[in-house]
């Protein structure tokens, strides 16, 4: 099963978390299909950036199912997909 959710990157005290379509058995930081968008969480506006919609629909449409914590982001970013 295809889920959509967050990967962690960046340094210590400075996370960037990528927005990845990946295989649920995977490791969280491990191998993805393709990477959506970016999230920064210590960046005060607008942190989801350079979302890939059409993607997004795309994985959706396929039958991917997308992570809490993505879904929130999402929506409180108003990104429609």
């Amino acid at each position: 099963m295809v889920t959509i959710r967050l990967a962690r990157g960046g340094r210590p005290h400075k996370p960037v978390f990528t927005i990845v379509a990946t295989d649920a058995r995977y490791c969280r930081d491990g191998r993805f299909l393709e990477k959506l968008g970016q999230y920064i969480p210590k960046k005060a506006e607008n942190s989801v950036t350079d979302v890939n919609t059409a993607a997004l629909r795309a994985w959706v449409d396929k039958g991917a199912t997308i992570s809490d914590t993505v879904r929130t982001l999402l929506k409180k970013n108003n990104i429609k997909f």
